[in-house]
């Protein structure tokens, strides 16, 4: 380790509030992992101090596109107790700057945590010792995966530029925001209300999503009191969205409708972070087992 390298963990140990970057996506196949390991990698590269996490509990693979092997005790360890603390866990990645958390590959059956459970970890997460955390996330809305990506203010959304990763990016935002208007109703005292949002929750990917100006006319007849918690959970909710995979500059062109779609279904405004077009290199890149950024 270099006296650079070694300086700025010093100074990210002393960092109170890490930036936190959930990963996620409505469907698989979108390259999520992708993006985290090599958005990981380019902060590092910056000379930011950058932890990635793998949090996709019963399918973790973002060690194949750091190029790392899949031997080492993670986020499953710390859970049931082998491991005390997250610190501990860290694995250094060869890319100065840079070290990785492992998540389940050594302990399975993790996908459904408790409640206490997940506090616990997402507040370890909080305390690890950088200046970015990245987590990769399973890909769909579960809860854990909801919460996850509800932890911290500046998540990401992958998708491709074809209509069922986009309807499944949409999909994930309707469950993340009802999750938030749920966990918000529960704090304030309206419980009688959950069932209705459980309800919408539990829809298939295949139905229409319930607009925001709709779910919010059926709470207010049941309960005129829940609109302050109603709002306070929607307001600040700007999700950012990354392209992936795209085969043209005609395809950006969909932001517009999705931007519209938002607004009218969801009443929330999107950012778009970017357009990554499709690349032989990455299949080459997992071939040989080594970072796409930096093969």
């Amino acid at each position: 380790m270099n006296r650079k390298t070694t300086i700025s963990r010093r100074s990210a140990s002393a960092r109170e509030n890490p930036v936190i970057i959930p990963v996620g996506s409505g469907k698989g196949g979108v390259g999520k992992s992708f993006l985290t390991a090599n958005l990981a990698i380019a902060l590092a590269e910056m000379n930011h101090p950058t932890i990635a996490v793998d949090l996709d509990l019963g399918g973790s693979n973002l060690h194949t596109f750091l190029g790392l092997a899949n031997r080492h005790p993670g986020v499953g360890d710390f859970i049931h107790g082998a491991s005390p603390s997250l610190d501990g866990l860290l694995v250094e990645t060869g890319v100065p700057n840079l070290r990785f958390l492992p998540g389940d590959g050594r302990t399975p059956f993790l996908a459904n945590l408790g409640s206490a459970l997940k506090q616990k970890l997402i507040r370890h997460l909080r305390s690890l010792p950088a200046e970015y955390i990245l987590l990769d996330l399973g890909a769909g809305a579960t809860f854990n995966t909801l919460d996850f990506f509800s932890c911290a203010p500046a998540g990401i959304l992958v998708t491709t530029p074809d209509l069922p990763s986009v309807m499944g990016m949409q999909v994930f935002l309707k469950n993340h925001l009802l999750r938030r208007i749920d966990r918000k109703l529960s704090l304030n005292g309206f419980r009688p209300l959950r069932p209705l949002l459980k309800s919408l929750l539990q829809q298939p990917m295949q139905a229409l999503p319930a607009t925001l100006k709709g779910l919010k006319t059926r709470m207010m007849e049941q309960e005129p009191a829940a609109e302050q918690a109603f709002s306070q959970a929607a307001d600040g909710l700007r999700p950012r969205v990354v392209f992936n995979m795209g085969s043209g500059p005609e395809e950006s062109r969909m932001a517009l409708g999705i931007r519209e779609s938002m607004a009218e279904v969801l009443g929330v405004e999107p950012d778009f972070f970017g357009f990554v077009f499709q690349d032989p290199g990455v299949r080459r890149a997992l071939a040989a087992r080594i970072p796409f950024i930096t093969g």
